[in-house]
């Protein structure tokens, strides 16, 4: 068995763990900086195995290999302004999960949004924008407009009303991905991630137990949380 395929995460929870025992490290400024040489280059030429889809915002600081540090091969990441979801984010994740075999996907939102921060303003100003970026602002909209209904006046309540609305929108727009995580094939978590701490919290889960305090941290330590 080849590196690229060994030790890879079988289950939601595995991958799970992986990842944010990968965030603690790099949030406590300690990364490892695993599978990044040129071993692991030559080892995934041929073929990647990743552990988890990451459809996460394209923020310039929102990397997600870095935060939950990771390396080649190991997630397949979809980015698009303020994570929204249109037919090729729902392609792309479903490649990741039913050609790749990725058991797990996660939602990536972060404080300080632009997008989110933009709709915000556009839906209490009753304005519009310019060009295909309305396109990505008329889909963060229901998010926004749930936020308020709910009377959320909060930055972080925004963010995470729209992880979630994005996490409802996945399991409800694919099929494959639902009947995944209805037999526990796989599962679908939502994050928020704080700039300035560099650390996720858990909004959301679909498939997966998380602790109610919103705490992403692993259940218990296993040989695939350590790499």
């Amino acid at each position: 068995m080849s590196d690229a395929t060994r030790d890879i995460p079988a289950t939601p929870r595995e991958a799970f763990d992986l990842l944010t025992t990968g965030n603690r490290r790099f949030a406590a400024g300690v990364p490892s900086h695993p599978n990044q040489d040129a071993a692991r280059r030559a080892d995934t030429a041929a073929g990647q195995h990743p552990h988890a889809v990451v459809l996460g915002c394209s923020d310039s600081r929102l990397a997600a290999e870095i935060i939950f540090d990771q390396g080649l091969g190991d997630l397949f990441v979809v980015r698009t302004a303020g994570h929204a979801v249109g037919a090729e984010v729902l392609g792309s994740i479903e490649y990741g999960v039913s050609v790749l075999g990725c058991p797990l996907v996660v939602v990536l939102g972060h404080d300080a949004c632009g997008a989110v921060a933009a709709t915000r303003a556009a839906v209490q100003d009753g304005t519009t924008a310019r060009g295909y970026l309305r396109d990505v602002m008329e889909r963060v909209t229901p998010s926004v407009l749930a936020a308020q209904a709910a009377g959320v006046s909060e930055d972080d309540g925004f963010i995470a009303t729209h992880v979630r609305h994005t996490v409802d929108l996945l399991m409800e727009r694919s099929q494959e991905l639902t009947d995944r995580v209805t037999s526990g094939r796989a599962a679908v978590v939502g994050l928020t991630y704080r700039l300035a701490e560099g650390s996720v919290r858990a909004v959301a889960s679909r498939g997966l137990d998380l602790p109610p305090d919103g705490t992403a941290a692993p259940a218990v330590p296993s040989a695939s949380t350590v790499r």
